[in-house]
């Protein structure tokens, strides 16, 4: 009997000791939590310069919180912004997806989560960030050019025929208009308000400041930003994870599928076409990478 007792005592230990044999992958002992990167410009999409959609990310998010054994999704964010319904989107599918799955969402962010970037941020249950991390800039912004003069001295005559009267608003070769600013402006305020109510539902009782310091367009490093309660904690994935959920933690990086799979599961980029038409696009490409290399730029990078 005493024989008997010393086995099954001992059978815990065996146990223990065969589970060092097995790939951590296989081992229920150790936490997953799937790791999706978000970085770029929201909503930016030309042939050869992708940006940030609902559409590119739909199925890298579903996959992450699809992860067998998940104790929760890490996302981590390196943007500056862009489209606000690009971003407010996939913020409400990760919401959306949190919510189905019962699963928290950590946010880490690297260089940037600014404007759009802050709105997608915001879908994370906690924020970590660096201490350089620059977050914020909760504003609604908008610009053009006036060239109404050069075509003037470069003899080119402007036709322009529409139906509607303010269909040709800002446009960049006529006189700017006060009535069409004006307009703009009662638009951006609109949208200034649905950032502002997203990021009070998301942060609530976490916000440390009024709305005249907090949303006026401004941006912060990573101290100040959780002393204003934009982020929750200074820290990284790696630590952060291992911290919380143990030394095994594994932390699988849910790509979106590329190359030839990509291709042969049609998951072509929303505004991609053929190479005729890349090549044809080329002027658009090069605008969108300066427009993209001046969001960056804002933010020194």
């Amino acid at each position: 009997m005493s024989e008997q007792l010393s086995d099954r005592a001992g059978l815990p230990g065996l146990i223990d000791r065969l589970k060092q044999f097995i790939p951590a992958k296989f081992r229920r002992d150790a936490a997953v939590v799937p790791v999706v990167r978000l970085s770029g410009v929201i909503g930016a999409v030309t042939p050869l310069r992708p940006g940030l959609t609902l559409a590119g990310i739909a199925k890298t998010l579903e996959r992450a919180f699809a992860t067998r054994h998940a104790k929760a999704v890490a996302l981590v964010i390196n943007s500056p912004g862009g489209s606000p319904v690009q971003s407010r989107q996939i913020y409400l599918r990760i919401r959306q997806l949190a919510a189905e799955k019962k699963l928290p969402v950590l946010v880490f962010v690297e260089d940037v989560a600014a404007s759009g970037g802050y709105t997608i941020a915001c879908a994370g249950d906690e924020i970590f960030c660096d201490p350089s991390s620059i977050l914020g800039s909760i504003g609604v912004v908008g610009g053009s050019f006036g060239f109404q003069d050069l075509i003037k001295r470069i003899g080119v005559e402007r036709r322009l025929y529409t139906a509607g009267e303010h269909k040709a608003m800002l446009d960049p070769f006529l006189p700017e208009d006060p009535d069409d600013v004006a307009r703009l402006k009662t638009l951006q305020r609109e949208i200034h308000a649905i950032f502002i109510a997203l990021v009070k539902d998301s942060r609530g009782a976490r916000l440390k400041e009024a709305d005249d310091v907090l949303f006026t367009g401004e941006y912060w490093a990573g101290e100040r930003s959780v002393s204003l309660g934009l982020a929750d904690k200074i820290g990284d994935l790696r630590s952060t994870l291992r911290e919380r959920y143990g030394d095994k933690v594994l932390t699988p990086v849910i790509a979106p599928a590329s190359g030839m799979l990509a291709g042969l599961l049609g998951r072509r980029s929303p505004g991609a076409g053929s190479l005729a038409d890349g090549i044809g696009g080329l002027p658009d490409d090069l605008i969108s990478a300066l427009e993209t290399r001046a969001i960056w730029a804002k933010f020194g990078f």
